[in-house]
């Protein structure tokens, strides 16, 4: 059906939420913050990080700028390791690899992370290409994203398939012209991804594989 399949990271291939909360709470504390707690931190999981902290410090660019400089201090560190594989998804990759799809990897976490934690949990075999975010808000957008992965891997669009948890995923996708699925075991739900307009939803890493193939 789509030869070309376009995965998000976080939410997607892994669980990242523990390494995102503990830069979040370093970098609220160390800018005096309070209110905010580990396990309460869902609005930052998917997004660029210039618009979640957006969401904090409104338009005060100098103070979203260094809480972004202040969690990728953490996240470079240890956050990143702060991370585990979603059960099955290493099969479902598997599955794809053998019905010969060209997989690449499309992130709003900025690619040098996304690379070191691609290859660190040995998921590198698999896709053809890492894309991410830019160090700055050069390219944040997931849109940006999607469209930096499909000139860099040779990607037809008609062809792609972008999976995802977010409705960023999704919304990205259509500004870039790609049809879109959203999966369930991530971060996101049924009703966002509905609502963001996902071409299909998928509940598991299996059901990813029945409704591709």
């Amino acid at each position: 059906m789509y030869k070309y399949l376009l995965f998000d990271l976080d939410g997607t291939l892994t669980d990242s939420y523990d390494g995102i909360a503990g830069g979040i709470i370093y970098a609220l504390e160390k800018m005096g913050v309070q209110g905010y707690e580990r396990q309460n931190l869902k609005m930052f999981m998917g997004p660029p990080l210039f618009n979640s902290f957006g969401k904090i410090f409104g338009d005060d660019t100098e103070k979203i700028n260094l809480a972004v400089q202040l969690y990728r201090e953490y996240f470079d560190e240890i956050g990143w390791k702060e991370n585990r594989v979603y059960d099955r998804v290493p099969q479902m990759l598997q599955a794809f690899k053998d019905m010969g799809k060209i997989m690449v990897v499309a992130t709003s976490k900025p690619e040098l992370f996304s690379r070191r934690i691609v290859e660190y949990f040995d998921l590198g075999k698999y896709f053809a290409f890492v894309a991410g975010a830019s160090v700055g808000p050069e390219r944040a957008s997931k849109s940006s994203v999607i469209e930096y992965a499909i000139k860099n891997a040779g990607i037809g669009k008609a062809d792609a398939l972008m999976i995802g948890d977010r409705e960023h995923d999704i919304l990205g996708a259509k500004q870039c012209g790609l049809k879109s699925m959203g999966v369930l075991y991530g971060y996101g739900d049924r009703a966002e991804l509905v609502e963001a307009g996902a071409d299909y939803i998928a509940a598991t890493p299996a059901q990813v594989v029945e409704m591709i193939a």
